[in-house]
């Protein structure tokens, strides 16, 4: 029997009324067409009505509710999550974008992998490029080698719940699209990276600065991730666990610096300040 292609893209909305609609309009545009748009207030808003009064309403569409408000973004992914009954799931935030083929192209490698990771579009919010993140060639990935290649943001990722699955952990306050994407590799210990940028990641003005809680955010959950990768909590293998923690050391180090290098450039992405710590780390 042939398995359903059908992919669940994944929104949480939190006061999302601005963005939505672009979100919305990048799925209602892809070439695959086989998919069910969970959108899960986070914040008692009746998207339903919105987007039907943007004359974005599709019958596709499955409108929930987290039952709470600012509950996160985690809490309110894993509601939806554990309601699917299709195979293949898409995580997509509400101020974000598919490019048209992200779907198409996807699908097509789940058919190989139960794991597909995308290169990015790294934007502005007002949908200015600022880099790619991932970019170059497909290759086939295990854990270890995973962030080597896409040094930040693990949201583009989609995977095939009949061979893998997993839920967000909402004790984190960061780095949650990692910690899940670990969870993933526990069950399928390779994943195919798919090197043309598909998705894209808008880096809103608060990601742009260090600030204390966000640096503090950040470097908690790394650390606590770091901690649970030793502990062997993901089952991975010794090689794969030694490649992932080396990214993490990297990473925690970055972190570390990175206020004072941005004192120093003011607007430093995150990504351009790592990238060169992972070359010399690579040497």
């Amino acid at each position: 029997m042939t398995q359903s292609k059908t992919v669940a893209v994944i929104t949480p909305a939190f006061r999302a009324q601005d963005t939505l609609p672009t979100t919305v309009q990048s799925v209602l545009a892809q070439t695959h067409a086989d998919w069910q748009h969970f959108i899960i207030a986070d914040d008692g808003f009746d998207y339903a009505a919105f987007l039907e009064e943007q004359g974005l309403k599709d019958d596709r569409q499955v409108f929930m509710t987290s039952g709470g408000m600012g509950t996160g973004a985690s809490r309110t992914r894993n509601v939806a999550l554990e309601q699917l009954t299709v195979p293949y799931v898409a995580i997509l935030d509400a101020d974000d974008r598919l490019k048209v083929q992200k779907l198409e192209l996807a699908v097509a490698a789940l058919q190989s992998h139960a794991i597909v990771t995308t290169a990015l579009d790294v934007m502005t919010m007002e949908f200015d490029h600022l880099r790619y993140v991932g970019d170059g060639p497909d290759k086939e990935l295990t854990p270890g080698e995973h962030k080597w290649v896409s040094l930040s943001m693990d949201s583009m990722v989609v995977w095939d719940r009949t061979k893998t699955d997993a839920r967000y952990d909402p004790t984190l306050s960061n780095m949650t699209d990692l910690e899940l994407l670990l969870q993933l590799y526990g069950k399928a210990p390779l994943s195919m990276h798919l090197g043309t940028p598909l998705h894209d990641y808008i880096k809103r003005d608060g990601s742009m600065s260090n600030g204390k809680d966000v640096a503090a955010g950040m470097i908690a959950s790394k650390t606590e991730i770091l901690r649970r990768l030793e502990a062997g909590f993901y089952g991975l293998s010794a090689v794969d666990v030694a490649g992932a923690a080396r990214f993490l050391r990297v990473s925690l180090a970055a972190e570390a610096a990175y206020s004072a290098a941005l004192a120093e450039q003011p607007g430093l992405l995150f990504e351009n300040h790592i990238e060169p710590m992972l070359k010399a780390a690579r040497a």
